[in-house]
Parts: structure tokens; C-alpha cells; sequence
């Protein structure tokens, strides 16, 4: 059956983009730098803990407790440095604000193979384009400096939305930026609830990203399956 798409929404991270390494081994690179000797698997297990309490405690950076993103991560770095061993607050602070500078640039992220592709073709074939993801504001630099920015739209984060997925207030955030019922649309993800499910619980189409040799997860019919972004022109030709 011809889907009758006008507007594409994109998950953006392990979608697009993926962080180069690990956060504990850039954190602990950016700790040697300033002359801290810091574990990166411990550092790693750190933040994990820390930003997954931080999540529960402040969701979606705490937009509705009255923080701001840019404190909510500042707090989650220190933590995650603290929790490891690290005291001195000085050196604390100085390192929580290059490490948040440094994840809005490329220098952190990388285009995940056939994105930039996939995106060009998307919009040559005339559809309009939109991100939706649980993010803060600093996806709009991201998206620039890896060079997709162009390719969108609008791009809606949880931060600016005031929701985050699986709610699906966000997704209709983004049909109304983009202009379209949700059975014109089709959301492109890697996360079977917070992407896949969510999407579709409000009328949308959508298409899980799921790499070859990955745990199936739950079942989802094989023509919503992506094994590689590749594989979405096939299921989208006009």
C-alpha cells in the first residue's frame, strides 16, 4: 500500500547522530587535560547513575522546576565527577562548563552512516522534514556544525516543547509545525517506546531503527524494521 507521507519527524540521537565515544572517556579526557586523574569506566558508571537520578528527579532538565538545561547538566557533570572522587570544586566547575560547551560541537558527535544520504533524498523527493527528540537546546548548534540543520524544517526538542517522548503532545507539537495530519506522517526513530510506539499511538507511521545483530525487542512487523537508514527510501518512494 502507497503511504500517502508529506511530513518525516527524525529522532536525532543513535538515529542521526552518535556521541563519538563514551561519555566516561571523553569526560575523563577533558579531567586529564586539567591534570585530574580520573577513571573512565568508573567515571562512565558514574554518570549513569547520576544522570538517570537527575532524569527522575528534574524530568525533561527540570523545565517545569524552574532550571534551566544549561544548570541541569552542569549539576549531572560535577555530580558524576564528585560521585568519582573528584573534590576540588573549582576545577569542578571549570570542567562542567567546557564539557557542556564541548557536546555542542562535532568535535563530540558523528553522522551516523547514510543519514546525510537518506535526508538529501527525503527532501528531494519533496517531503518536509522535522525533528522530534528528547533533547535540550543545544540540538540546533549539534544539527549545524555535523551539517543536517539544513535538511529540517523545525526542530522540536523536549526542552522547548515542554514534554518529552513517549508523550505525545510533542508529536502533535511537531504536526503542527509540519503542517500535517498524523496519517500524512511517519516518525523515524531507534527507541521502540519513546519512538516507534509513541508516534503511533497518536495516528503517525513510523519506522524503528534497528542495526542488524541487535536484540529484536519487542515484535514489530518487519516492513517498520530499518536495518540500516538506507533501508527507509524503499518503504517511502512517492
Amino acid at each position: 500500500a502507497m503511504l500517502r507521507l508529506r511530513l518525516l519527524t527524525w529522532d536525532v540521537k543513535d538515529t542521526l547522530l552518535r556521541l563519538r565515544q563514551p561519555v566516561g572517556h571523553s569526560y575523563a579526557a577533558e579531567a586529564r587535560a586539567q591534570g585530574l586523574r580520573v577513571q573512565p569506566e568508573a567515571l562512565g558508571r558514574s554518570f549513569r547513575e547520576v544522570y538517570g537520578a537527575q532524569s527522575r528527579r528534574f524530568p525533561n532538565y527540570g523545565r517545569g522546576q524552574g532550571l534551566s538545561s544549561r544548570q541541569w547538566w552542569l549539576d549531572v557533570i560535577k555530580q558524576s565527577f564528585r560521585l568519582s572522587g573528584v573534590q576540588d570544586e573549582a576545577a569542578l566547575a571549570k570542567l562542567a562548563e567546557k564539557l557542556y560547551r564541548d557536546y555542542c560541537s562535532a568535535h563530540n558527535w558523528e553522522v551516523l552512516p547514510g543519514a546525510a544520504e537518506t535526508l538529501s533524498r527525503c527532501r528531494e523527493l519533496g517531503f518536509r522534514m522535522g525533528v522530534v527528540s528528547n533533547f535540550d537546546n543545544r540540538l540546533e548548534v549539534i544539527l549545524s556544525q555535523c551539517d543536517l540543520r539544513h535538511h529540517f524544517e523545525f526542530v522540536l526538542t523536549s526542552e522547548a516543547a515542554g514534554f518529552a517522548k513517549p508523550d505525545g503532545r510533542i508529536f502533535e507539537q511537531a504536526l503542527r509545525l509540519g503542517g500535517a495530519r498524523p496519517e500524512q506522517a511517519a516518525h523515524i526513530g531507534d527507541d521502540y517506546g519513546r519512538d516507534y510506539r509513541a508516534a503511533r499511538a497518536v495516528g503517525m507511521h513510523s519506522f524503528l531503527l534497528r542495526p542488524a545483530g541487535q536484540a529484536p525487542g519487542p515484535e514489530v512487523p518487519p516492513e517498520h524494521v530499518l536495518p540500516t537508514l538506507s533501508h527507509l527510501l524503499a518503504r517511502i518512494e512517492k
